[in-house]
């Protein structure tokens, strides 16, 4: 790109002139008219999901690039369709820019969530491009899912297993060493560099999809309770209890953590890390005992059955070994919008 092009603004080309350029990053049998057709299969629900993404709030120049910011982007949205148990179709982006953001910024943000849309075959559909005095990004994804399948919180029943998908705290320790660079100075630069790129290059766990069906076969007809855990561990334990009408018993030796928290934050550190830090985008299940376990030798490391389904209402977390007191989890000590 030669440095004319790099440092054109938005405001130079236009919506039209900018709506050409980002035309490119979509395919032009979908694109053109005043909405986006998906053609989805026989016998399968569509699954719609929006996020909306602000400058300065969910992501900066200081800790993330445009690529990073759009692969971001997009792989918070193809994790609440695999929170659903929903296979992507494709996506619509809505842009709200500032006049005088340079046009580069924006085409290496498309660039980024289109090498994370690429990994899922998910195409961008189409969007629309306002004018705005912050950067903003509202994203919508659409997905596809056998009604028999379909991953809904409210389905947790007493007894069950809770299997969380891979480690939790990874993307949130990746922040504060982009924020933070004196710290973790015992961390090797490759382990350095794995927690960064958890924050700034997060997978969707669509993987684990195929998996979970193939060991439910048997079993078709059970209803599975889930969600991602972007708003961290303890958030999406505590919300699928709520919509279930249940309680849960949260082990904390058994929350699967990133093996190099131990060579820079105290015990305290990491499991605040990964209760409350979230943006690890991992798969929360509740399911029965014994395909919980079939679930997780199939995932490998990291995959961990972390806990169980009560009744009552609480979210306790324990400590088998009482090195810890009980504590009843809960929302406060999470992100809120809007608490500050």
């Amino acid at each position: 790109m030669n440095s004319e092009l790099s440092s054109q603004q938005v405001k130079d080309i236009g919506e039209q002139g900018l709506l050409e350029r980002l035309q490119r990053f979509c395919p032009p049998e979908i694109i053109g008219d005043d909405a986006a057709v998906l053609e989805t299969a026989p016998e399968k629900s569509l699954v719609v999901t929006t996020d909306v993404l602000v400058d300065g709030v969910h992501f900066s120049n200081l800790t993330t690039s445009p690529e990073d910011a759009g692969w971001r982007a997009a792989a918070a949205n193809l994790s609440d369709l695999a929170a659903m148990g929903a296979s992507p179709l494709g996506i619509t982006i809505g842009l709200g820019l500032p006049g005088e953001l340079r046009v580069s910024w924006v085409e290496r943000l498309y660039q980024g969530m289109t090498e994370c849309l690429q990994k899922y075959n998910t195409p961008i559909v189409g969007g629309d491009v306002v004018r705005s005095p912050v950067t903003t990004l509202a994203i919508t994804a659409f997905g596809q899912v056998n009604p028999s399948h379909i991953i809904r919180r409210s389905a947790a029943v007493v007894g069950d297993a809770i299997v969380v998908t891979g480690v939790h705290g990874a993307s949130h320790a990746g922040l504060e060493l982009l924020l933070h660079p004196e710290l973790g100075q015992n961390l090797k630069d490759v382990e350095r560099t794995a927690l960064i790129r958890a924050h700034q290059r997060p997978q969707p766990r669509l993987d684990v999809l195929p998996i979970l069906w193939k060991i439910l076969t048997p079993n078709s007809q059970l209803s599975i309770a889930g969600m991602d855990s972007s708003d961290g561990l303890a958030d999406a334990i505590i919300q699928i209890c709520r919509a279930s009408g249940v309680g849960a018993v949260l082990e904390h030796r058994q929350i699967p953590l990133a093996k190099t928290f131990n060579h820079w934050l105290t015990p305290d550190q990491a499991l605040r890390y990964a209760l409350y830090g979230g943006e690890d985008f991992e798969l929360v299940l509740c399911l029965p005992q014994e395909l919980a376990s079939a679930l997780v030798q199939h995932l490998g490391e990291g995959a961990a059955i972390a806990g169980r389904i009560t009744a009552g209402s609480t979210v306790i977390l324990h400590d088998e070994q009482k090195k810890f007191p009980d504590q009843v989890l809960n929302l406060s000590q999470g992100f809120q919008h809007f608490s500050q």
